[in-house]
Order: C-alpha cells, then sequence, then structure tokens
C-alpha cells in the first residue's frame, strides 16, 4: 500500500509581511524555515502546494467587517501600526489573506486524499486575532477560521484545536467559547501575554467544557508536555472523536527561545507531533494539519518544525522510535497539571479513571 504523502503550504507572500526592523516575527523567521526544507535530509518527507487568497465572505466567518476593512486599508501603505505589538506594510494585508487561504486550501487537499496531514508554514500567524481585533503580532485568526471551513465547508460536526504555543491563543478561544462543535485545548505559561487562559476558563452555555486550558510555570519541558498529551490530551481527544484536528504549533516553547522559559527540545516537539498524529489515525483517519504560530529562535524553529514533519511523514529511525517510548510513560507530577485533571472530571469521563 502507498504511503500517503504530507503537504505543506509554502509561498514567498509569506515573507512579504513586514511588522518593522528589530520586531521578533520577522520575515527572517520563515526564510530559516524555507531554506531548511531544501536540505537533502529531507526529501522525499513532503510535498508543497501554493495557497490560494480567502475571501473577504470566508474572513467574515471569525471577524468583524469593520475589522476586515480596517486591515485592508492597510494595503500599500509601508508601515501602519495597529497596536503596541503588530503592525502592517506593503503587502501584510494579502499576506493575511493567503495565510488563510492556505490553511483552506490545505484542508481541501487532504480532505480530497491526495495527502494524509499537514503543515502550513504561514504567516502572520493568528492566534491571538480577536474578532474586532490585531494583536500579538496576528491579523486574521488561521486557525479559528479552518475551523470554520471544516463546519461550514466540510459538514464537520466536531473540530479539535490543540495549542501548544508558548501564550494562550486567546481569540481562538473567544472564537468558539459558546460551543461544542470545536473542542479548544491549549498548554500556555501562565501568568503571562495575553493574561488568558486560567483553568476555570472552560466553556459557557453548550460550550460548558469544551475549552481546556493546562496554564503552566516556566521550565515544563520534555517530560512535562508529554505528560500532558498522554494523560489529559488523548483520553478527552478520544472520547470527543474530532472529524479533523489542527494545531496552532508556536516553536517558543523552545529551550532557548527568547520571549520563553518552557525548555522543550526537538525530541519533545517530535514526540507531540507523533502523538497527535497517532490520535489522528485513531478518530478521523489522520486528518490533521499543522500551522504556524510563534517561535522566535531560529534553530528552535527549524528543529521544531524539522521533527513535526519527521513525525507526521512517518520518517522515523531507531533513535526516534526511543524517543517515543521514552516519552510515552512521561506521568504527571505536578500539582499545576493535577489541578487541571481533577476540574475537567466534570466535563469528560475518560479522566475519572
Amino acid at each position: 500500500m502507498q504511503k500517503v504523502p504530507t503537504l505543506i503550504v509554502k509561498d514567498k507572500i509569506f515573507l512579504e509581511h513586514d511588522p518593522g526592523f528589530g520586531h521578533p516575527e520577522s520575515p527572517n523567521r520563515l526564510i530559516a524555515i524555507y531554506e531548511r526544507l531544501n536540505d537533502k535530509d529531507l526529501k522525499g518527507f513532503f510535498e508543497v502546494i501554493k495557497p490560494r487568497l480567502a475571501k473577504k465572505d470566508e474572513l467574515l466567518w471569525n471577524h468583524d467587517g469593520s475589522y476586515v476593512e480596517r486591515i485592508e486599508v492597510t494595503k500599500g501603505l509601508s508601515h501602519y501600526q495597529l497596536d503596541p505589538d503588530t503592525a502592517t506594510s506593503e503587502r501584510s494585508w494579502e499576506a493575511a489573506c493567503f495565510a488563510v487561504g492556505g490553511v483552506f486550501e490545505a484542508i481541501d487537499a487532504i480532505f480530497s486524499g491526495s495527502y494524509r496531514n499537514g503543515f502550513a508554514l504561514v504567516r502572520p500567524p493568528g492566534h491571538h486575532a480577536e474578532r474586532d481585533r490585531a494583536m500579538g503580532f496576528c491579523l486574521f485568526n488561521n486557525v479559528a477560521l479552518g475551523a470554520h471551513y471544516l463546519i461550514n465547508k466540510k459538514g464537520c460536526k466536531r473540530v479539535l484545536i490543540v495549542d501548544w504555543d508558548l501564550h494562550h491563543g486567546n481569540g481562538t478561544q473567544h472564537s468558539f467559547y459558546d460551543r461544542s462543535d470545536v473542542l479548544y485545548f491549549s498548554t500556555h505559561q501562565y501568568p503571562y501575554y495575553p493574561g488568558t487562559g486560567a483553568i476555570r476558563e472552560a466553556g459557557s452555555g453548550k460550550g460548558e467544557g469544551f475549552t481546556v486550558n493546562c496554564p503552566l510555570s516556566p521550565g515544563v519541558g520534555d517530560i512535562g508536555f508529554a505528560a500532558i498529551f498522554n494523560l489529559l490530551l488523548e483520553p478527552i481527544a478520544l472520547e470527543y472523536r474530532p472529524e479533523f484536528i489542527l494545531v496552532s504549533a508556536g516553536f517558543d516553547i523552545y529551550k532557548d527561545d527568547p520571549l520563553g522559559g518552557m525548555n522543550v527540545t526537538k525530541d519533545g516537539f517530535l514526540y507531540l507531533s507523533w502523538k497527535l498524529s497517532q490520535i489522528a489515525r485513531d478518530v478521523c483517519d489522520g486528518r490533521i494539519l499543522f500551522c504556524l504560530e510563534g517561535g522566535y529562535n531560529l534553530t528552535g524553529l527549524k528543529e521544531g518544525v524539522v521533527s513535526v514533519i519527521t513525525a507526521i511523514s512517518e520518517n522515523f529511525d531507531k533513535n526516534q522510535e526511543k524517543i517515543s517510548k521514552r516519552l510515552k510513560k512521561s506521568d504527571i507530577k505536578s500539582k499545576e497539571l493535577t489541578d487541571v485533571l481533577i476540574f475537567h472530571r466534570q466535563f469528560w469521563s475518560s479522566l475519572k479513571e
């Protein structure tokens, strides 16, 4: 049986968004990743597909019309400051629309059966973008719009979003806080920017229990993240049984990231993505799409992205299998993780054992 390839969304348009000199969310982030993808050791691991432009009416699934217009009027301006952290350049509007459309194109390609899974290597990032506000380097919420696309165009009734970025995805959480057709699961340093993501932020109304926040102190490394995925995420995901998994993949949890303190290595990224791909195999025929969020150490970005691609494209060697076996045994030892488990037992029967 022929192996179904992994897709990568990649395009020069994403290098055109430039928030300004010295800004951490620089085009150099993606340049480093794209250059690494050309190395011989990754040959045959993936196939590249091109993004498309998202339409305005598609952006309105998650954003106010007046906000979309505010971003559009920045088109052609050399610099426009949206908030203290977030700015646009001449082609940022176009790059942001292609970033969203790249997620849509990847979803279509995966549903067509041509690809099992993929990684949308796009920018600007998205998980901080609110319905009516740009923040945290983000313009449009790429992953949230991907979930809307799955529901509105693919007929999905249950979508899982996993967000392992250093910072809590406030915009994604708020997009689905009162809904049960999207389960939002986030690990993040806390308290930290943007200040949201406490344990008791668990959804409201029909969405109660469908937001799962794991606020973490600095220093949680490979073992801690593996334990969260083994003992909290996996049981919930298997109980929820999503039809598609979207991942906000932020590499600012890397051990040397200048903005973070989470101490995750390339081994950790390999295991987390392998675990998610296994969950996807169990519940939704392997359908999973990773989307680039943060990450500001170029070595961490390159190592992290390669680890994800290696894991989901099933190009394992014996050393990587040893990593998986070691982290499979990770257990929750810290009180803050135990508190999350105990709190969410009221919503998920799989956590009661």
